[in-house]
């Protein structure tokens, strides 16, 4: 029972990681409807970012203290900021003026915009993984078997208040009312008023604010990043987007965490368990899908014409 426990947690932490990244997914599907594949390379990128701002900063081993807390916000914010100005960028120069054009065309433009960022990455800091500095001091807390890391708990806390707070901004806020009458409908949103441009490129922000969040702590979590990360974690937090219910924010994070738990559990209980849990991820995605095409919160929408 304490393995099991212990892999409960495991994939909680990692789960946490691709709850982050399916929140900009499932943000940017449910109000324009395109899968943006470029993101998952953002959140690289947020990884990227908080090495340098880290190198800035004068970082290269653990802190303890006001020193850790100051440099971990300051990390993250920046890290945010960085990634949300990227996500901006590419929905200006890339997908606006496609807005209205066929669906394929968008999606291709994606996995361009998806390649370029990755050769950037490629030239900015090389080939190789990138080793990130051990800026958290990692002692556990051991509570009935079970082991629960300082790295495990970041991840799992700050996804939790990330997306807390999302909830409320999109529930609450001007903007997020605009965002909700966006996605329903873009046309009658425009004429009662709503800048839908400029709605459109906060989205853009926020989703790949979040993904810049999510890459200081996979730098974090496994001390290392690297220009061709986000393809296998994007790919991974589409399917928990898709899997929680795509355009919900409640379900991006519920597949999240269900995505981290399946791979933990496949890996420990199966054999050769690490080559096999993609097979199980998907496996699980294509039977939820055939029972609930909707995904586990999703609801079943009408066709927008």
């Amino acid at each position: 029972m304490d393995v099991f426990l212990q892999q409960v947690v495991n994939g909680l932490s990692l789960g946490a990681i691709y709850a982050l990244i399916a929140l900009g997914y499932t943000m940017v599907y449910g109000v324009v409807e395109l899968i943006n594949f470029a993101h998952g390379d953002v959140y690289t990128l947020g990884s990227f970012f908080s090495l340098a701002i880290l190198a800035a900063l004068g970082v290269s081993g653990e802190l303890h203290g006001a020193a850790l807390l100051g440099v971990v916000v300051v990390t993250v914010l920046a890290a945010m900021l960085l990634c949300g100005i990227v996500g901006v960028l590419i929905e200006r120069l890339a997908y606006r003026r496609l807005r209205n054009a066929p669906r394929l065309a968008p999606l291709i433009t994606a996995i361009g915009m998806s390649f370029i960022l990755e050769n950037v990455m490629q030239l900015w800091r090389g080939p190789s993984p990138v080793p990130f500095p051990p800026v958290i001091p990692n002692p556990g807390v051991t509570l009935g078997g079970v082991t629960v890391t300082t790295k495990e708990g970041l991840a799992i806390v700050l996804a939790l208040g990330l997306m807390v707070a999302l909830q409320l901004f999109i529930a609450n806020s001007k903007l997020g009312k605009a965002m909700r009458a966006t996605a329903q409908d873009r046309e009658a949103a425009q004429l009662m008023g709503i800048n839908v441009n400029t709605t459109i490129a906060a989205t853009f922000l926020i989703g790949s604010a979040l993904a810049g969040a999510a890459g200081f702590v996979s730098g974090v979590y496994y001390g290392t990043t690297w220009f061709f990360n986000g393809f296998q974690a994007g790919l991974k937090a589409f399917t928990a987007a898709v899997l929680g219910g795509i355009g919900n924010i409640a379900g991006a994070m519920l597949g999240g965490f269900s995505i981290g738990l399946i791979e933990a559990i496949a890996t420990q209980y199966i054999p050769a368990g690490a080559q096999w849990s993609n097979v199980v991820v998907f496996s699980v995605l294509v039977l939820v899908l055939i029972f609930r095409p909707s995904g586990l919160l999703g609801e079943a929408l009408p066709d927008k014409v």
